[in-house]
């Protein structure tokens, strides 16, 4: 294993982490590596490489309504290095969420900002190592309907569908609201030697609570509820070419709460495992999303690209209806590398 994997061989098992929540209009994928920035911004530049691009499609509840449908697309850099191998980094995340019959949507751009401490990994044999960042997340988001395409109790006259409801407007409802998005995140990863690394994280989000309800009512809105977020994904090298990537997420908001956990199969295709850059390699992943879902994951690694198929298997009582069938992803993941003469320091980070 080469010695300025470091920096990559730990960072994979925050890769592990990155699971949105499914509470309200938050998002959710099952391949969470492909877009680390929805879930912690302390993530934000934790790579090596000069430049990292994700992008992923979501489709879900096809076979029990009008699709969900969920698009996510990412790109973070280191923009300054520090001689001592500290650095700052900076990216943009955008996603939008399209959900049901009247078109429910959520579009949200954020720009992320993180701090990356580095200790030890500095050269030689010594592939320990660790970082320790602080992550800073801020954006706008707008949340709208189509109400044309909802049906209100008033347009029922006696057992008749009279078009032309007055009910949203009794209601005080309006077709789309603007909200600002305020999250903060911290990450620490070491890798303890050349076969172990881990990762651990916490994030809160909505930390200013904003107002996302499309119905207005004087002195008794509600802001968005805050939503904390803590993992632990390790990296366990078994020999040259394989590797288990197992993790935990769990996430709060309000009442609700989520656990996910599972753990991923990666095999390297060469003798070269571990490289700074991404080796042919192919990965096949197993998880659970706790009384919702059994989920799936695999894809092919090569040339500085992941590519990523994910399916869920419904398990909750919404089974009856769906016949079991979830959401279908297909996600892609670039890393533009460094030259192999790049004095970068060797520390753990996430290559997600």
């Amino acid at each position: 294993m080469k010695k300025g994997n470091i920096i990559t061989r730990l960072s994979i098992a925050a890769l592990l982490l990155s699971a949105p929540a499914t509470f309200a209009q938050d998002i959710h994928f099952s391949q969470f590596d492909m877009q680390p920035l929805v879930v912690n911004p302390a993530f934000t530049g934790m790579f090596y490489g000069k430049i990292r691009a994700n992008a992923i499609y979501r489709n879900q509840w096809k076979s029990v309504t009008t699709p969900y449908v969920t698009y996510g697309a990412s790109v973070d850099m280191p923009i300054k290095t520090e001689s001592n191998g500290d650095y700052l980094a900076g990216g943009l995340q955008l996603y939008k969420d399209q959900a049901g019959d009247g078109n429910l949507s959520n579009f949200t751009g954020l720009v992320s900002i993180a701090y990356h401490k580095t200790f030890g990994g500095k050269s030689g044999d010594d592939y320990s190592g660790s970082d320790l960042a602080v992550g800073l997340q801020a954006g706008y988001a707008q949340k709208s309907i189509d109400l044309s395409k909802l049906y209100f109790g008033d347009e029922f006259v006696n057992g008749s569908f009279v078009k032309g409801s007055t009910q949203e407007y009794h209601l005080g409802m309006g077709n789309s609201v603007n909200y600002y998005i305020v999250n903060a995140g911290l990450c620490f990863s070491q890798a303890v030697n050349q076969n172990f690394s881990y990762t651990l994280g916490l994030a809160a989000n909505n930390l200013n609570q904003p107002n996302e309800a499309l119905q207005k009512k004087q002195n008794s809105d509600v802001g968005l509820a805050m939503r904390y977020t803590g993992e632990l994904g390790m990296v366990i090298n078994m020999n040259d070419k394989l590797s288990l990537r197992p993790a935990v997420l769990f996430q709060t908001q309000a009442s609700a709460a989520e656990l996910i956990y599972g753990n991923e199969f990666h095999y390297s295709l060469t003798d070269q495992y571990g490289d700074v850059n991404f080796t042919p390699a192919i990965f096949v992943g197993g998880w659970m999303r706790g009384g919702d879902a059994a989920m799936i994951t695999a894809g092919i690694e090569i040339k500085n690209m992941r590519i990523g198929l994910g399916y869920d298997y419904n398990t909750s009582s919404l089974n009856n209806a769906s016949n079991g069938n979830g959401g279908f992803e297909i996600a892609l993941k670039y890393i533009s590398p460094y030259s192999y003469s790049h004095s970068r320091r060797s520390i753990p980070c996430p290559r997600f």
